[in-house]
């Protein structure tokens, strides 16, 4: 399948000049296990009481951890929750009313919207130096970052979290080239949920800016993210609906 992502959705600064050459194979995996829109606060989750509970139900967020001391950084984890995720559950809320119609009812809406936003808690357990870093990391600090997606998924593992949010917690770094972390097995499948609640990761966090990077444009982003599809890391058809997104969204600012 060849196509161009038409000059009608370029509109405002995205000059959508994006050019899917490549056929895709690759199927959607899974199936809409749940059709919930009964949306409930996640705030039980994400309280400090509550994940100080998660820890003492799992000895393994310990064993990760190893030498680490266990220190909450309660403070970098709202800052984060107010922010960051908020802006990739909406992100993701875009990509989704973006898809092809034959696609949509093959999304989880509740689990990408709650993994959207809680896909980055096991950031509280990760020192503040290491996240706050404005250099490079060392091998050593990216190992340790890296262990935030597993640590996420141990803590909410305790709790009464579906197993679809669950997975896409732990992989949402993964891809459709296994290439990501942490580790998946060959018969890994970076289903549709995944890709989408991947990919809004992706984006929120190069269009936003962080201690150790400047803020991209979005069209700077869509650029980066665009190699994704060529490295076939992201189907076309969830990087087009993130396309319509933003430019939905820089559309709605100009008639503000």
């Amino acid at each position: 399948m060849v196509f161009d992502i038409p000059k009608s959705l370029a509109i405002g600064s995205i000059q959508s000049n994006f050019v899917i050459g490549k056929k895709h194979n690759q199927p959607f995996y899974g199936n809409n296990v749940e059709d919930s829109f009964q949306y409930t606060s996640l705030s039980k989750y994400t309280n400090e009481n509550a994940i100080r509970k998660m820890i003492s139900a799992n000895p393994k967020i310990i064993s990760i951890l190893k030498n680490n001391e266990i220190r909450l950084n309660m403070t970098e984890l709202n800052t984060l929750l107010s922010g960051h995720a908020q802006d990739t559950q909406n992100i993701a809320k875009g990509i989704i009313e973006n898809l092809p119609f034959s696609l949509k009812g093959r999304v989880n809406e509740k689990a990408v919207s709650d993994a959207s936003y809680l896909h980055d808690i096991g950031k509280v357990l990760i020192p503040v130096d290491i996240l706050n870093k404005k250099g490079k990391l060392t091998a050593e600090e990216s190992e340790i970052m890296h262990k935030h997606s597993e640590l996420g998924y141990e803590l909410l593992k305790t709790t009464d979290i579906d197993p679809v949010t669950l997975n896409l917690v732990r992989n949402h770094h993964q891809n459709m080239k296994h290439s990501g972390y942490p580790f998946v097995g060959k018969d890994f499948k970076a289903d549709l949920n995944l890709q989408i609640v991947s990919i809004a990761d992706k984006y929120s966090a190069l269009t936003e800016k962080r201690v150790y990077k400047d803020q991209l444009t979005p069209q700077q982003a869509l650029t980066i993210i665009y190699n994704d599809v060529q490295e076939e890391k992201l189907h076309p058809f969830v990087f087009r609906a993130l396309v319509n997104y933003v430019n939905s969204v820089d559309y709605a600012k100009q008639l503000r």
